[in-house]
């Protein structure tokens, strides 16, 4: 495979040598990437899609005049099967013209990993592009807690209307929703815990803190269940991952106690939190009273007729993307519960791609993890802080695969762009190039 793909890196190579402006190549995809998070949470998913295809364009202009140093990693290559998996449910789709129109989407955002893996190799754009999504993300979050003081209107039945909190605000910021909100500020969060680690002066760490705090506060006032456990899940991942960071510098005492202790204390936190502040108590409660919740029942609902489309096509499924699902759902849903999408990441690949496409989905997971920790792994052998956006980024993914067990919010842009970010910023650590022959 790599041979292959070296006869296609450099065919534009000296081109590239008389080009003034490819020069600034990495700047260039460090403002395209940062545009991308920059405007996502403010505009309509056409622009998305126009800022995803210079994305994309630029990336396949880089690698054709690439000087050889080809960088092909486990990630990368699981990733392309994934897409390959795509392109054969497409083939086989029951619903063609849909599925086509979402492997275009599904590619577009391959590409966006792709100019990330590339471009965020540099130390500073990487600093750059990811303050770029922490400050359009702390403006979000100000926003969304500003409707939480002065209130605002809702634009869906978001709460039981059976249940105590049936009036309760759920704020959804520039978003329009509150569970896409939560999605969104989960990497805010881990990336602005990192950024209290990484940045240096005391201005920069001020307000990284600022940013954990106000994240912190929205991602709380959307009132998402999925949201609050996805936070929860990757603070856990992202203290687990600093505890083997800061191993060899703890006495033996902390060594061992350190984890107890702080767990105990978050759990007692938690317990606090759970006893006083009634709303909080009341959400995650719905969690387990199964079909007694309105939101619990519709999910179950839609997952019953979800099964129903894996069985009859448990292969290669339907065809990815959104309009694939929205086509075929109706003739096996339950009357009265549309779906927009199968309100499980796990469960719309499988929908979208079979268990093939699942495999391959789970693989990109797996790489990720693994490739992480190698890379984390050798950079704590130079005591090299910028590990800390790796642990950030694989607490974000886990917090957004827990998100994505119960959730519906992975078909919009807003997080399917950051997810790519995220398996593009893990990719963009290795230091091992391909070299064109």
């Amino acid at each position: 495979m790599n041979s292959v793909w070296q006869q296609l890196f450099g065919a534009l190579h000296h081109w590239r040598q008389g080009s003034w402006l490819l020069q600034w190549s990495e700047a260039i995809g460090a403002i395209l990437i940062s545009l991308v998070f920059l405007l996502s949470p403010f505009f309509a998913t056409a622009l998305s899609g126009i800022l995803l295809l210079a994305c994309g364009s630029y990336w396949l202009l880089l690698i054709l005049a690439d000087e050889g140093q080809v960088r092909l990693t486990l990630i990368h290559i699981f990733v392309l099967v994934y897409w390959s998996v795509a392109v054969i449910a497409t083939a086989f789709s029951p619903v063609r013209d849909a599925a086509i129109s979402g492997l275009i989407i599904l590619s577009l955002y391959l590409l966006l990993f792709g100019l990330t893996a590339k471009v965020l190799r540099n130390s500073k754009l990487r600093s750059w592009v990811i303050a770029a999504y922490l400050l359009v993300a702390l403006v979000v979050s100000i926003y969304g807690i500003r409707q939480q003081i002065f209130g605002v209107a809702q634009l869906a039945t978001w709460n039981d209307p059976a249940s105590a909190l049936a009036r309760d605000t759920r704020v959804y910021s520039y978003l329009g929703n509150p569970n896409l909100l939560a999605g969104y500020l989960v990497p805010a969060v881990t990336l602005s815990l990192a950024a209290l680690l990484v940045w240096r002066s005391w201005m920069q760490k001020m307000l990284a803190a600022t940013m954990v705090v106000l994240n912190s506060a929205c991602l709380y006032f959307t009132d998402s269940r999925g949201g609050w456990l996805a936070l929860l899940v990757a603070l856990i991942v992202f203290a687990l991952l600093c505890y083997y960071w800061f191993l060899d510098y703890l006495s033996p005492f902390w060594r061992v106690w350190l984890l107890p202790i702080v767990f105990s204390i978050f759990a007692g936190l938690l317990v606090c939190a759970v006893m006083v502040v009634e709303p909080l108590r009341l959400r995650l409660m719905s969690i387990f009273v199964g079909r007694r919740d309105s939101s619990n029942n519709f999910r179950i609902n839609v997952w019953e007729a979800v099964f129903k489309m894996i069985q009859e096509r448990p292969l290669v499924g339907i065809g990815p993307g959104n309009d694939a699902f929205n086509q075929v759902y109706p003739l096996y849903m339950n009357p009265g519960y549309p779906a927009l999408s199968a309100y499980s990441i796990f469960l719309e690949t499988t929908v979208e791609m079979g268990f093939v496409g699942l495999a391959a989905f789970v693989s990109v997971i797996l790489a990720s993890l693994r490739q992480g920790l190698v890379y984390m792994r050798r950079l704590r052998q130079s005591f090299d802080n910028q590990a800390f956006w790796l642990v950030a980024a694989l607490a974000a993914m886990a917090g957004l695969i827990m998100q994505g067990l119960f959730d519906t919010v992975w078909y919009r842009p807003q997080i399917n762009t950051l997810w790519w970010l995220l398996v593009g910023l893990i990719a963009s650590y290795d230091t091992k190039a391909v070299k064109k022959s």
